[in-house]
């Protein structure tokens, strides 16, 4: 049986993480990220998690590996939420806590996988955004945004999005959105928040530039009007 140590207020983090392989899935520091747990492996995790520190280390799998291998580097929440359905499933929401490193993984006795985290990277995570907002950064974040819900036919509540952080806005957008998993794990490894929100609008372009060159190629198919 593994040891976890607890997540406490002093932010001491476990050297052993549980690890949920999702591929569709990516969970920011502060961002949450609900989840419906069924499957009888994790929802022991769940019950180990719940029971040391709540914290669950989120690593996604790489695209077509066989052995499933994972990238190196995850995110771990904590369980801020949880209900038990009457069919036995466990409704959950991870909040963000922060990034890691895979250092290895642990072999054990438990149905799930489980790694040693090393956390030396992302020590900045753990404390609420000290990094301040920079303008030409949100204003072209803001910017692009608009074009790139236009292009995918998305909606935002943008009385929300005009007062909420660089931070929120990144987290919400690359939270929710379609992109790629080797995109999706880009914005999860960039350093700071900045520079998180810089890939982001990289990934939001390069986007809008697709469709807008599948529209154009569509236009000019025969039988279509030029």
């Amino acid at each position: 049986m593994a040891v976890y140590q607890d997540y406490d207020q002093n932010h001491q983090l476990p050297e052993t993480l549980p690890l949920f392989p999702l591929r569709n899935a990516l969970l920011l520091p502060r961002g949450r990220l609900p989840l419906n747990i069924f499957e009888p492996r994790y929802l022991m995790m769940t019950d180990a998690a719940l029971g040391a520190g709540r914290l669950i280390g989120m690593a996604r799998p790489r695209q077509d590996s066989e052995p499933e291998n994972l990238y190196h580097v995850g995110c771990a929440g904590r369980i801020t939420s949880f209900m038990e359905t009457d069919d036995g499933r466990y409704l959950i929401t991870l909040t963000g806590v922060s990034r890691f490193l895979i250092a290895a993984e642990i072999a054990s006795d438990e149905p799930f996988r489980l790694a040693r985290a090393d956390w030396t990277r992302f020590k900045g995570d753990v404390w609420e955004d000290l990094e301040a907002d920079e303008p030409a950064t949100r204003e072209r974040l803001l910017e692009v945004l608009i074009t790139y819900l236009s292009e995918a036919g998305l909606k935002a509540d943008w009385d929300a999005i005009k007062d909420a952080s660089v931070e929120s806005i990144v987290n919400s957008i690359a939270m929710s959105c379609p992109f790629e998993a080797d995109e999706q794990q880009a914005i999860l490894e960039a350093a700071s928040i900045n520079q998180r929100a810089e890939t982001l609008i990289s990934t939001m372009e390069i986007s809008v530039a697709e469709s807008q060159a599948e529209m154009s190629g569509e236009m000019k198919k025969p039988g279509r009007l030029q």
